[in-house]
């Protein structure tokens, strides 16, 4: 398949700023279980959120430039009943603004609680906001790999270890930024975040490989005879039909050679899981405010690498006619 850029961008911003948010609630949680000292309401969850939000507008805005006519996007909801997509562009922009007000109410303070759980836990209106957000956040991410894991044509898309993928890469994405950020902060998270972050990238690693080896061993439904619907056993295509490319061709194929495919698919099982990882575990130990940014920053290139591979790895079904161009 054709990896456009602004899709690409989509998937790997919104993954980000889903799972910096998660972080951040992660925290929030262990801080109320008395598992971690509280933080500063406005100065760590409040511009945390607001860098979560970042990500998840930028990762609207590039969307936008994979519109033949962006103005009539919004149609797009109107199949939300069998549509995965239309129900992502319903849940990103609930998605957005539930995080916005959970950051808004830990920048105006409004931590005072609401109600006692056991007679210890105090709740209060950004854990509440919270919860919401984080049903959001993951409905986002099914609703996101489903648009891809529902494809039954796409083989190397339809199965479960997508949904299973999109939700691991983009928290462990998110993961290793609140370390980062944490880092950067100054707060003493580091270690909490880059544990969450390690610990997300090798389940991701799992599924990520399992994914590699199942679609290595793929045996495709279709086959040139029933591309063209002739059953003869011995078929050989000289020509596609016509002289240029066309709307096919292009949109269909990603047209790389497979050497480069090799290329960028190393290049992601490298950035994406063993560099971060290591990155990690020298920066707590040096008590690094760099280190952690730098393995945001590289993990970050892997996934749009990763991303480019998982869209150029599937093969649809029309390139076996238009196999002599594409």
């Amino acid at each position: 398949m054709h990896a456009a850029l602004s899709v690409i961008l989509l998937t790997t911003l919104i993954g980000v700023g889903q799972g910096l948010f998660l972080a951040l609630y992660t925290g929030q949680v262990y801080s109320l279980a008395k598992i971690l000292p509280p933080q500063d309401s406005a100065g760590f969850y409040g511009i945390g959120s607001l860098i979560a939000l970042v990500f998840l507008i930028g990762g609207l805005i590039a969307s936008f430039f994979h519109l033949g006519r962006p103005e009539r996007g919004w149609r797009s909801i109107a199949r939300w009943r069998t549509s995965w997509l239309s129900r992502e562009v319903l849940v990103l922009p609930a998605t957005m603004g539930l995080v916005a007000l959970y950051g808004l109410a830990h920048w105006l303070g409004l931590t005072r609680p609401l109600f006692v759980i056991a007679g210890a836990y105090a709740v209060d209106l950004t854990l509440l906001l919270g919860a919401f957000a984080t049903v959001a956040t993951f409905a986002l991410f099914v609703c996101t790999a489903m648009i891809y894991a529902g494809l039954k044509f796409l083989e190397e898309w339809h199965s479960p270890l997508t949904v299973f993928n999109y939700i691991l890469l983009g928290s462990a994405s998110g993961y290793t930024l609140a370390a980062a950020f944490s880092a950067w902060s100054g707060v003493d998270l580091v270690g909490f975040y880059g544990v969450w972050a390690v610990t997300l990238t090798m389940a991701a690693l799992a599924t990520r490989g399992a994914s590699l080896v199942r679609n290595a061993r793929l045996q495709h439904k279709s086959t040139l005879q029933s591309a063209i619907g002739v059953r003869h056993t011995r078929i050989r295509q000289i020509a596609q039909g016509a002289m240029g490319g066309s709307f096919n061709t292009r949109e269909f194929f990603h047209g790389k050679s497979p050497g480069f495919a090799r290329v960028v698919r190393a290049l992601f099982l490298v950035l994406v899981f063993p560099v971060p990882v290591v990155l990690l575990g020298v920066a707590y130990g040096l008590s690094s405010p760099t280190l952690p940014l730098a393995a945001f920053a590289l993990q970050y290139l892997g996934l749009l690498a990763e991303r480019w591979y998982f869209f150029a790895e599937a093969r649809h079904p029309q390139n076996l006619y238009y196999q002599s161009i594409a």
